[in-house]
């Protein structure tokens, strides 16, 4: 693939330290894809508030991504920015906020994510209006689905086309709802629609079961590595930390250690995005070797980690990958 100027100045700036990284990892991606394997992208953080999606949108459609875990926040968040964009209110000098001047966000209905406020009433309930039919529909009839399952469902629908305020390219869950994507997303429960799900069973108008649990998105997940992980086998690129990252990961030694299936090959590619302070005991920002001894990664599998801002990190190496 013929490189743009974005990639021409990463190759020929980015030399040295963690930029230098950044430019191993995104070549050992390209390496993977090419000699035919196939990529896990976690997402952490706020990376769907951060609208990531416009370069992983891409990455979708061009099938440099096979399957992706991410939080349940990670889900609504992207969903929430292609409803309420305009909504959304930006406050570059949010250092700078007194607790009486975050009071008065909350009064307004803005949830803050760093410089960056959701509007609860254009965001969330605006998906919750729509979602609630889907989950309720699916409580009387007795079916159950994933997390992604639903959302999914909802976009498909196209129920909210009218209200998108961003370009639908720039979305990456309706990539990803369009190529039907394998998502996983372990403690969903750990989102503002998990939440409002939540509150639902608590007064009675759905059960619990309605909705797919953490164990069967690992149990399916075992048996998506299983038919893909042949020939050069499933690379893992994780954004950031977390569940999004330590919960997909551990599907090898489940398979292992638990099953004792001895056949089960490592991930053969692992890249971390990380900010993390290894020292401080963080399993989600370990150096990768450490990996080793979890028996997630073998000794020969190519492992890069670049420390710095995932915001900054994932968009330049998704560019040299899309040949920007």
């Amino acid at each position: 693939m013929s490189k743009g100027p974005v990639s021409q100045f990463i190759q020929h700036h980015y030399r040295h330290f963690n930029a230098a990284a950044l430019v191993d990892a995104a070549k050992g991606y390209e390496t993977h894809l090419l000699e035919g394997g196939k990529m896990m992208v976690t997402l952490a953080g706020a990376m769907s508030t951060a609208e990531l999606g416009v370069s992983l949108a891409e990455m979708i459609r061009q099938d440099k991504i096979h399957i992706i875990s991410c939080t349940g926040a990670n889900l609504e968040e992207d969903i929430m920015n292609l409803v309420a964009h305009t909504h959304y209110k930006r406050i570059p000098n949010y250092r700078d906020l007194t607790p009486q001047q975050e009071w008065e966000l909350l009064e307004k209905g803005l949830n803050r994510v760093t410089d960056t406020c959701i509007p609860e009433e254009e965001a969330f309930r605006k998906i919750q209006h729509h979602i609630a039919k889907l989950w309720k529909d699916a409580d009387a009839k007795g079916e159950r689905y994933l997390p992604h399952e639903f959302m999914y469902k909802l976009l498909l629908s196209k129920v909210m086309e009218k209200d998108y305020e961003i370009d639908p390219k720039d979305s990456w869950m309706i990539a990803a709802a369009e190529k039907n994507l394998p998502i996983i997303v372990g403690g969903w429960e750990d989102s503002t629609m998990g939440n409002i799900f939540a509150s639902y069973v608590i007064k009675g108008e759905m059960k619990p079961t309605t909705m797919k649990s953490g164990i069967e998105y690992m149990v399916w997940l075992s048996d998506w590595y299983r038919q893909n992980s042949g020939g050069k086998g499933v690379g893992f690129f994780q954004i950031g930390g977390g569940i999004a990252g330590d919960f997909p990961i551990c599907v090898v030694p489940m398979m292992y250690q638990d099953l004792e299936w001895h056949d089960v090959p490592f991930w053969s590619y692992f890249c971390q995005i990380s900010d993390s302070t290894t020292s401080y005991g963080s399993y989600s920002g370990a150096v990768p070797n450490e990996k080793i001894t979890w028996g997630k990664l073998d000794i020969n599998t190519p492992k890069y980690i670049v420390e710095s801002d995932a915001t900054i990190v994932a968009p330049l190496i998704f560019a040299y990958l899309l040949g920007w």
